[in-house]
């Protein structure tokens, strides 16, 4: 029994070493994209806290600059559909030339022009080429990515995604927000994603598409995911336009608000997976009420943590972040649940934008509450949201009962361009029949 046991722990061993070789090899296929996207990445996490940041040392209130932050994911959502005209029109050799240099200028204009409206004029042009920056990339992993290791290039893709957004974030602690060094920074790091991507052998791949947005089919599908993905749109937007002002005023210095955003990012990277496990094998809308009615928690308990000193609210950042940013994937997946295969990339491209449209509001709103209630207005911005989140999702699951249909596969994500989520897409095969609603399904479970 005893070598029976070693055998097994042995053959375990074996396997890891089988994954981590894979997962190495997908690396270095797609080394040079992965690096144009790190660089990017860097960026884009530096700029918005930067800008949040130099905004409240210029004295705007936290409702001005909730709609400066704003502006931007309503750029992003507007991008959605400006960059695969331009990618089919140029090219994306040209197209990310066009985009990289364009941020590159905007990065610098911010420094120059100082001023609440030219900030969110730039904040939505900056959305418009980041999305389009990004629609590029995923253009290309989609391009090298065959059937069989499309997940590990997504797998891949996400690991550098949170990774970059982590490191940019401590890249503020090298210069003052009051100064000119870190836009110029973040100017350097944008225009340098172009030269891996420019020096690519890599044949262009085939032009994207606008994404199509059936809501009707989708709401009647899952009302749940949709809600899901909605209300994640409204939280963690909230999270990245303000999450560094909140900090500020909570007297974290440059080094104690990198720490305080990227425990909130970590705890997003690592907790999904458990997550992610769990929901594989029980009724999602069961886990995603779970996880929202725990969002909610942690962030009531991080206000009462903040009280007690900067390393316990780490702590509870670092829970909130693992739950919260559970809830857009759960979502995607749950929704997925109920599509037939060829509808999943339609579905999941008009879950962004769900997801996009919760996001051009979130900092807006989260930024007139903490105007009236001061810096713990964005934890309760993330009470309020999920709690009602999760009293949906549960007087959902209490009205149509568990359902016991299989499950599509769980993908840690954040939020990209609906290019990436051809990478989940399952490969084209004979037709498949529509799959039931969420309410069919709980019919088809209890018969």
């Amino acid at each position: 029994m005893v070598k029976a046991c070693g055998l097994r722990h042995h053959a375990l061993h074996i396997e890891i070493a089988h994954c981590l070789l894979a997962m190495l090899a997908v690396f270095a296929s797609i080394s040079s994209i992965l690096l144009g996207a790190a660089l990017l990445l860097i960026g884009n996490g530096l700029i918005g806290t930067l800008l949040a940041l130099r905004a409240s040392s210029e004295g705007y209130t936290d409702g001005v600059i909730g709609l400066i932050m704003s502006a931007y994911f309503c750029g992003f959502l507007v991008g959605t559909f400006i960059a695969p005209r331009i990618v089919m029109r140029v090219g994306h050799i040209r197209a990310f030339a066009l985009f990289a240099a364009i941020a590159s200028a905007i990065a610098i204009l911010h420094a120059l022009i100082i001023h609440p409206v030219s900030w969110a004029a730039l904040r939505v042009l900056m959305g418009i080429c980041l999305v389009s920056l990004y629609t590029v990339i995923e253009s290309w992993l989609n391009a090298l990515a065959p059937g069989e290791r499309r997940g590990k290039v997504f797998a891949a893709y996400m690991a550098v995604n949170f990774a970059a957004l982590a490191l940019g974030q401590n890249l503020i602690r090298l210069y003052s927000p009051s100064g000119l060094e870190l836009f110029g920074l973040v100017a350097m790091l944008l225009s340098l994603s172009l030269v891996p991507i420019a020096l690519t052998r890599i044949e262009q791949p085939t032009p994207v598409q606008q994404p199509r947005v059936g809501l009707r089919r989708l709401y009647a599908a899952s009302p749940s995911g949709i809600a899901g993905a909605f209300g994640s749109g409204l939280a963690m937007s909230a999270f990245w336009g303000m999450g560094p002002v909140m900090a500020r005023h909570l007297n974290f210095d440059e080094a104690g608000i990198a720490a305080f955003m990227t425990a909130t990012i970590l705890g997003g990277a690592l907790i999904q997976w458990p997550v992610g496990y769990w929901s594989d094998r029980h009724d999602r809308r069961a886990v995603l009420a779970t996880v929202t009615a725990g969002a909610c928690f942690s962030a009531l308990i991080a206000v009462v943590f903040s009280l007690l000193g900067q390393s316990t609210l780490l702590a509870a950042m670092f829970v909130f972040g693992g739950l919260a940013f559970a809830v857009y994937p759960v979502s995607i997946a749950l929704t997925n649940d109920f599509l037939s295969r060829d509808e999943m990339l339609q579905g999941a491209s008009s879950m962004l934008l769900i997801h996009g449209l919760g996001a051009s509001v979130g900092p807006s709103l989260a930024g007139l509450l903490m105007e009236w209630m001061g810096p713990f207005g964005l934890l309760l911005h993330f009470a309020w949201i999920f709690a009602v989140l999760a009293a949906f999702v549960w007087l959902r699951l209490r009205r149509s009962g568990y359902t016991t249909l299989p499950h599509t596969a769980y993908a840690p994500m954040v939020r990209t361009s609906p290019v990436a989520l051809e990478l989940l897409a399952p490969e084209p095969a004979t037709p498949a029949p529509p799959q039931p609603t969420e309410s069919e399904a709980a019919d088809l479970g209890r018969s």
